[in-house]
């Protein structure tokens, strides 16, 4: 595989998880603390760093440490499905742009 088949590999993993598709929803919002997530969630702490890699790892989500916190942005806000593959910087809207 080249990079770009396993980048858009990596986005899938981490939508393929039903925890991982709430944490995007919930940072939809904004910025949030790893323990206002963990409020909104039955699972443990461990559980949501492994998540949190996942979604970092493919570019979805950013954390920053602030302090004792930890916070979490998310990147992509929106992906056109029908020109996804392409990864053209004009097919993805970010917080950054």
């Amino acid at each position: 595989m080249d990079r770009k088949e396993t980048d858009i590999a990596l986005v899938f993993k981490a939508l393929s998880d039903v925890n991982r598709l709430k944490i995007i929803k919930i940072l939809e919002g904004g910025e949030q603390c790893a323990c206002r997530l963990l409020d909104k969630f039955n699972i443990t702490q461990p559980t949501l760093s492994h998540h949190m890699k996942i979604l970092c790892d493919c570019k979805l989500v950013n954390s920053r440490r602030e302090g004792k916190w930890m916070l979490s942005l998310l990147i992509i806000i929106s992906i056109n499905p029908f020109t996804f593959f392409s990864f053209s910087p004009a097919n993805i809207t970010t917080h950054l742009s």
